[in-house]
C-alpha cells in the first residue's frame, strides 16, 4: 500500500502527470523526445519528469532503436510505457484504502484502545504525506486536490472540502471516520508547514465534514 502512496505523490506535479497520462494512452513505447513534443515541454524537463515516474514504479524505461533506424548506428534513445496495470483513479475521488490502512494499523499495534491508536496513525499518516507533498513542491490546495478532497477557498480564509474521499465509510459510521478524516488533514496540514490555518469539523451535506480555517 505505501508504494500506492508514493505513486500517487508523484503525480502531484502537473506536468508529471501530464507525461504519465500521455504515455499510459500511448500503444507503444514513448521516447523522451516524443513526450516533450506532446506536452508543450523541453527534453530535459520531460526526461526528469519521466525518471521520476520510472522510480516511483509508475512507468518502465529501456534503450530501444526506432524501427526506421538501422541497428548499431547511434545510441538507441531511452523509451518510456506503463508499468503493471498503472494507477486506478474515481471520479469523483475516493480513498478508502488510505482509512483501511490507517484502522488495520491501529488494531494490530493496539488492539486494547484501538480508537486513540487510529487518531495517533491517522495524524501520522497525514504528516508522513505532507512532508512528502511539501518536498515535491506542493502547497496545501494542490495537495487536498490530489488527494480527491476538491478545495476550493472562499474568499474568507477559509478552504471548503467538497469531496469525501471516505464517503461510503462515512454513511456507515459518521463519528469515527470524520474524527480520523479531521486529524489526517490536521497531519496533512502540519507535514505540509502550512501556518495559519487549522482543520476543524463542519458537517456539510454532499460535502467533507471538514475545512480549514484560519
Amino acid at each position: 500500500m505505501q508504494d500506492r502512496w508514493n505513486a500517487v505523490i508523484a503525480l502531484a506535479d502537473p506536468s508529471r502527470r501530464a507525461l504519465y497520462d500521455y504515455v499510459r494512452r500511448q500503444g507503444h513505447p514513448v521516447s523522451r523526445e516524443e513526450a516533450a513534443d506532446a506536452r508543450g515541454m523541453s527534453r530535459g524537463l520531460a526526461a526528469f519528469h519521466l525518471d521520476k515516474l520510472v522510480d516511483a514504479g509508475l512507468l518502465r524505461a529501456h534503450y530501444e532503436a526506432p524501427a526506421d533506424q538501422p541497428r548499431g548506428r547511434g545510441r538507441a534513445p531511452k523509451v518510456y510505457q506503463l508499468a503493471g496495470d498503472g494507477v486506478s483513479v474515481t471520479v469523483p475521488e475516493r480513498r478508502y484504502e488510505l482509512m483501511a490502512e490507517i484502522l488495520a494499523d491501529a488494531v494490530a499495534g493496539d488492539p486494547g484502545n484501538a480508537g486513540d491508536a487510529a487518531h495517533r496513525h491517522a495524524g501520522q499518516r497525514g504528516r508522513d504525506i505532507g512532508t512528502q507533498l511539501a518536498g515535491d513542491g506542493s502547497d496545501l490546495t494542490t495537495a487536498l486536490d490530489l488527494l480527491g478532497f476538491e478545495p476550493q477557498p472562499d474568499g474568507t480564509g477559509r478552504v471548503l472540502l467538497h469531496n469525501c474521499p471516505f464517503h461510503a465509510l462515512r454513511s456507515r459510521h459518521t463519528a469515527l471516520v470524520c474524527g480520523l478524516n479531521r486529524t489526517f488533514v490536521a497531519g496533512l496540514v502540519e507535514g505540509l508547514g502550512a501556518t495559519g490555518v487549522q482543520a476543524r469539523l463542519v458537517p456539510r451535506p454532499g460535502a467533507c465534514c471538514v475545512e480549514l480555517a484560519p
